[in-house]
C-alpha cells in the first residue's frame, strides 16, 4: 500500500502577484481566493514516520500522481458560502460566553441581558459571526447539565433575532443544538466534533445547519493531563479527515463543513506552534478553516501575561499569521481590535497592490 500523502502550501504570494502567478500557473488560489502558493511541502508516510520534500506548484500541477491532483483540488477549490457569508474575504467570529467559569470573561456577561448587549456591541464592532456559547470547556472545567445550558443560551439566541446577525451555537449537546436551531441558530460549533453526544451527528444533520468541527481529544477536565502526539500536525488533520469522512455518512455536506484545529484542547505549547506554523496544511481538508487562539494560555505562556484579558497583541499575532495562511474565520473575544486588524490586512494585501 502507498504511503499516505500531504501537501502542505507554502511560499504565499499576495495581490497583483498572487494574480499575475496565478494566471501563468506558477501558483495556485488557496480556496479559490487572493493568496495564492508558489510552493508547497509534500509529507510523505504516516505520523511519526514520515519525509518531505519541497516542490513548487507547476510540478506539482503537472504530476500524474492521483493523490497529489486530489489534494491540489480539495485546497484550490473555492468555498461554499457560510449561513450566507461568503468565504472569499476572512470573516470574524466574536466570542459570547454566557457562564460564570470561562477562562477569559468568566461571570461579566452570565446574564441573558448583559450577554445580549455585549453580542450586539460585537456585532457594532463588526463580528460577521455570534458564537454563543453555556458551557465553559477550558481545561479542568465541569460539565453543564441540558437545562442549564439552554436556560443560558436559548434567551440570547431569540433576544438575537431580528439582529441580521449569523448565530453559531457553541455546544455540545444534541439537545441544545435542535433547541437552538428552533431558537433561530444558523451555525453549530462543536468542540467535540460531534463525537460527545450519541445523537450529534444525527441532530446536527437533521437541522441542515453548518457545522464547525474541532479537534478536541478527551474531556475538557482531563484533556490537558500530559497530551501526547507523534506528529501534532498530522494526526490532527487524519482526526478531522476522519470526522468529516463521518458528518458525510451521516448526511451533512461537505460544503456545509468548517474545520477547527483546536488551539489549547489537549495540546502543549509545543503542540500549539507546530500547528499555527503549519495551518495551511488543512486546507487539503477540502473545507473552510476556522482559528480560535484568541486569548488562549498559550500567550500566556510565551509572554508571561497570566492575565487573559491582556492577551490581545498575541491574539492579534496569532490571527495575523493564520489569515496569512488563508484561514477564512478567526474566532476572538476583542472584535474591535481584530477588526482594525483585518482592515489594514486586508488593504495591504488587496488585488491592487
Amino acid at each position: 500500500m502507498a504511503d499516505k500523502i500531504y501537501l502542505r502550501p507554502t511560499g504565499f504570494l499576495h495581490g497583483r502577484t498572487a494574480r499575475a502567478a496565478a494566471c501563468e500557473g506558477q501558483a495556485g488560489r488557496i480556496a479559490g481566493g487572493g493568496i495564492a502558493f508558489a510552493l508547497a511541502q509534500v509529507i510523505e508516510g504516516a505520523p511519526g514516520d514520515s519525509s518531505s520534500e519541497l516542490c513548487s506548484f507547476a510540478d506539482l500541477s503537472a504530476s500524474r500522481d492521483s493523490s497529489i491532483s486530489d489534494l491540489l483540488k480539495a485546497i484550490t477549490a473555492p468555498r461554499r458560502a457560510l449561513a450566507g457569508l461568503t468565504l472569499d474575504q476572512p470573516r470574524i467570529m466574536g466570542v459570547v460566553n454566557v457562564t460564570p467559569d470561562s477562562f477569559s470573561d468568566g461571570g461579566l456577561y452570565s446574564s441573558a441581558n448583559a450577554a445580549i448587549a455585549h453580542a450586539r456591541q460585537l456585532a457594532d464592532e463588526g463580528a460577521d459571526i455570534l458564537d454563543i456559547g453555556g458551557e465553559s470547556t477550558r481545561p479542568g472545567s465541569d460539565a453543564v447539565g441540558v437545562e442549564e445550558e439552554a436556560a443560558r443560551v436559548l434567551p440570547v439566541i431569540e433576544g438575537l433575532n431580528g439582529t441580521g446577525a449569523v448565530i453559531s451555537v457553541d455546544t455540545r449537546k444534541s439537545a441544545i443544538m435542535k433547541q437552538a436551531a428552533l431558537a433561530g441558530a444558523h451555525i453549530i460549533n462543536d468542540v467535540s466534533a460531534l463525537t460527545h453526544d450519541g445523537q450529534s451527528l444525527k441532530s446536527a444533520a437533521a437541522s441542515g445547519l453548518p457545522v464547525i468541527l474541532m479537534h478536541s481529544p478527551g474531556d475538557p477536565g482531563t484533556m490537558q493531563d500530559n497530551p501526547v502526539y507523534s506528529d501534532v500536525l498530522l494526526e490532527v488533520y487524519d482526526t478531522l479527515a476522519a470526522r468529516i469522512a463521518a458528518c458525510e455518512r451521516a448526511g451533512i455536506e461537505r460544503a456545509k463543513i468548517i474545520a477547527d484545529p483546536g488551539i489549547g484542547f489537549g495540546k502543549r505549547l509545543e503542540h500549539n506552534l507546530a500547528l499555527l506554523a503549519g495551518l495551511s496544511l488543512f486546507h487539503g481538508l477540502g473545507v473552510g478553516l476556522l482559528l480560535g487562539a484568541s486569548r488562549k494560555r498559550f500567550i500566556g505562556e510565551l509572554s508571561g501575561e497570566k492575565d487573559a484579558r491582556k492577551r490581545e497583541p498575541g491574539s492579534l499575532a496569532a490571527a495575523l499569521s493564520a489569515l496569512r495562511q488563508g484561514v477564512q474565520i478567526i474566532r476572538v473575544h476583542d472584535v474591535a481590535a481584530a477588526r482594525q486588524a483585518l482592515t489594514i490586512w486586508n488593504a495591504i494585501h488587496s488585488p491592487e497592490q
